[in-house]
């Protein structure tokens, strides 16, 4: 499929913002959302109509595609605001490219690196009262592509729907999380959608969740499908494991998603000469390393937590606590990630992106 840019992006303004009705020191992540919204349409082989309107349900035929056969991908970003009302986004190229591999995986086209990122600087300079500036504030940023072709017919939809829709948040805190290392069920396979963020992925992980909620623990690391040997990652969030003083991680591939955290942990790991390997995981390994005292921490990594330390894990009905450590990896981490995302640190990555008011 081909895309042709739209030249233009009409704004529809809101006659009354809602903002006023937002209590910002008690949110839910994820359920109070902004003012405005950014649509795009595919038809005819193109991209057009692009617009940012007010927030509102939007209506689709009850044969829309998403519904039938699931063609739905979507990613997760963050907008913060500095001590100069300065707005910044946390590489925000990785998302864009990310989107579109989940998207041509599942047989959809591509959207415009321009529009994408035209249409996030328009919206988010409506938005900018939402973008908070204390201490944990954010802007949490979801954009979504579903097939919107009418038709119960199994082939790829001809239409489609992109959008961008925002929702403030606070600092993320999980509280205590323990994890149950899984033995039957499983995330992904070999040659299939498990590294794209399609929403049908998160779905087919609910239900073991819940066995798992049901025993005490809070999410599921998968492990892999053939013979449930190594360690993939957790629930929503890449995973991270000390032993001794370095860092193992599962290697991206046809199983596990790219997660642009992950990849700026591995990063700052290295600027700081601690040793990351990326690798295959064996459960054995690990069990073995926590009944040895050499396992010292275990961390999720990803947009909504950045980091989510992990308390303990659960394997073949045994359980096992990690130590509390007043100097983690994790912490360290945590800090001087959040610090480079708000503007509060140097970037000698070049990872930041400042959002140009228009």
């Amino acid at each position: 499929m081909t895309t042709n840019t739209p030249i233009n992006i009409h704004v529809e303004k809101i006659a009354k913002s809602k903002i006023s009705e937002v209590d910002f020191s008690n949110l839910a992540f994820g359920q109070v959302f902004t003012d405005y919204m950014f649509e795009c349409e595919y038809k005819d082989g193109k991209w057009q109509n692009a617009e940012i309107k007010p927030y509102a349900p939007i209506t689709l035929d009850p044969s829309a595609k998403v519904f039938h056969y699931g063609q739905a991908v979507f990613e997760g970003m963050k907008a913060y605001k500095d001590v100069e009302d300065k707005i910044w986004l946390f590489r925000p190229a990785d998302n864009h490219k990310r989107i579109n591999i989940s998207a041509e995986r599942l047989s959809m086209p591509a959207f415009p690196e321009d529009v994408f990122f035209e249409g996030l600087n328009k919206l988010l300079t409506l938005e900018k009262e939402w973008i908070r500036k204390e201490e944990g504030s954010s802007l949490y940023i979801r954009p979504f592509v579903i097939a919107t072709e009418s038709g119960v017919s199994a082939s790829p939809s001809l239409e489609y729907k992109f959008m961008i829709i925002c929702s403030p948040a606070q600092s993320y805190y999980a509280g205590e999380v323990r994890v149950l290392f899984a033995e039957k069920f499983s995330r992904s396979a070999n040659g299939g959608v498990g590294y794209a963020k399609a929403a049908g992925n998160y779905a087919s992980q609910f239900y073991p969740t819940q066995l798992a909620v049901e025993k005490g623990y809070q999410q599921v690391v998968w492990t892999d499908a053939c013979n449930h040997e190594y360690l993939e990652e957790a629930g929503t969030m890449n995973i991270f494991f000390r032993v001794g003083d370095k860092l193992l991680t599962a290697p991206t591939g046809d199983r596990i998603l790219d997660g642009i955290t992950r990849k700026s942990i591995i990063k700052l790991a290295e600027s700081k000469g601690i040793e990351v390997e990326v690798r295959n995981v064996a459960v054995k390994e690990i069990v073995e390393a926590a009944e040895k005292g050499q396992l010292l921490e275990m961390f999720g990594t990803g947009t909504a937590a950045v980091i989510n330390p992990i308390k303990g894990f659960g394997y073949k009905e045994k359980d096992y606590e990690l130590p509390e450590l007043v100097d983690s990896y994790a912490s360290m981490f945590k800090q001087e990630l959040t610090a480079i995302q708000q503007n509060k640190a140097e970037d000698i990555f070049n990872w930041r992106y400042q959002v140009q008011e228009k």
